[in-house]
Formats: structure tokens, C-alpha cells, sequence
């Protein structure tokens, strides 16, 4: 097994650990004493942290679960010196453990801003590009989930347009974006229903 292999084998486990991580759920019990999973949307992420916590939980929230991503993949570019392939993996790591935390019995989040600190950090051309339209659409739309939906399927072709990169980086854009469309199937069919939450910045 050589040095890298033997990284990997230590690294990848480390970021999903940190992806697990459930800042929200941890931020509602210590504000409120309540289980945020039985609030709202029963989301952990921070978009149902705002609605039901307040601004300030919402935002701590979006702000560690993005550090975290980030940090993950910070800390595995540091390690391996750039190597593509277990960065690519450190990011995908980090965002399964989001969405599979063992502290929340293997349930979790939409991973969407823990995919923002990860990808911002491994492409961060692309992900700029695609948080622009973000931006756009739920300025007009006012619904996050399609935002969400819509930049993670446009997602990995904006990172072979504008980065034409190596496979592991393409692969992992690829699966992180049809992950992230996956877990927002819920919200899918809501917004076909008409039934889906608008985000409304307010306590």
C-alpha cells in the first residue's frame, strides 16, 4: 500500500466524520431545547433553522455546515498536495456525511451549502458561476429548493465548460450534483403541487 493509498484510506473517513457533524440540529437543541427534526420542514440545514430558530441559528448554521465542506477539502489539499482524486473524494465524503450522520442515526441535511464550502474550495470558478444563478432564481422564484435543484443539475457541465478538468474532479461534480437534485426530491414534488415554502427572511 503506498503513502497515498494509506492517506486515503485514513482522510476520506476523517471528512466524512466532519461532514456529519450536525451543526443545526446541535444549534436548535442549545437555543431552544427543542429536536429540530420535528420542527418545520424537520430539516437540519439551515434554511429550516431560519424559519424556525430565528436568523441568527439559520445563519451559524449556513456558516459551519460551509466551513465544514471547505475545510474538508482545505485540509486534504494541504495533506496530499493537490492530488485531484482524494480531494474529489474528501468533498463527496464530506457531503454523505451530511446527509447520513451517524449522530443523527444516519439521517441528516440536503448537504447544499456543506456541497458550497467543498466545491467553492475544489472549483471555484464554477461554483461561482452557478451561485450567481442561485442567487437569481431565488430572487425571483423566492424558493431555495429550485435554486438548489436547478444550479446542481447545471452544475458539472459548468465545471467541464469552464475547467475542462481532470476526471476525478468531473466525476465528483457529476455525483455531487445528482446527489444534490436527489435530495430534494420532497421538494421537487411540492413545487409541482404548489405546496412548496417560500423563503421569507424574517424570524
Amino acid at each position: 500500500m503506498n503513502s497515498l493509498t494509506t492517506t486515503a484510506a485514513w482522510l476520506i473517513p476523517l471528512c466524512f466524520a466532519l461532514g456529519s457533524l450536525p451543526f443545526g440540529a446541535w444549534i436548535v437543541r442549545w437555543k431552544t431545547g427543542e429536536d429540530v427534526t420535528k420542527m418545520g420542514s424537520g430539516n437540519i440545514g439551515a434554511t429550516n433553522v431560519l424559519r424556525t430558530t430565528g436568523k441568527s441559528a439559520g445563519i451559524l448554521t449556513l456558516l459551519l455546515d460551509i466551513g465544514k465542506g471547505l475545510l474538508a477539502v482545505f485540509l486534504t489539499d494541504t495533506i496530499t498536495e493537490g492530488n485531484p482524486l482524494i480531494m474529489s473524494a474528501a468533498a463527496l465524503a464530506v457531503l454523505f456525511g451530511h446527509a447520513f450522520s451517524p449522530f443523527m442515526k444516519f439521517k441528516g441535511g440536503k448537504a447544499v451549502a456543506s456541497f458550497a464550502g467543498a466545491f467553492a474550495y475544489l472549483t471555484p470558478l464554477p461554483f461561482w458561476s452557478i451561485a450567481i444563478l442561485f442567487i437569481a432564481i431565488v430572487a425571483v422564484s423566492r424558493y431555495i429548493s429550485l435554486g438548489s435543484v436547478c444550479c446542481a443539475i447545471f452544475f458539472p457541465f459548468a465545471v467541464w465548460l469552464i475547467l475542462h478538468p481532470s476526471w476525478p474532479i468531473l466525476l465528483a461534480s457529476t455525483i455531487a450534483g445528482l446527489f444534490i437534485a436527489w435530495r430534494h426530491s420532497s421538494n421537487i414534488e411540492r413545487l409541482k403541487n404548489g405546496t412548496e415554502n417560500r423563503f421569507e427572511w424574517r424570524k
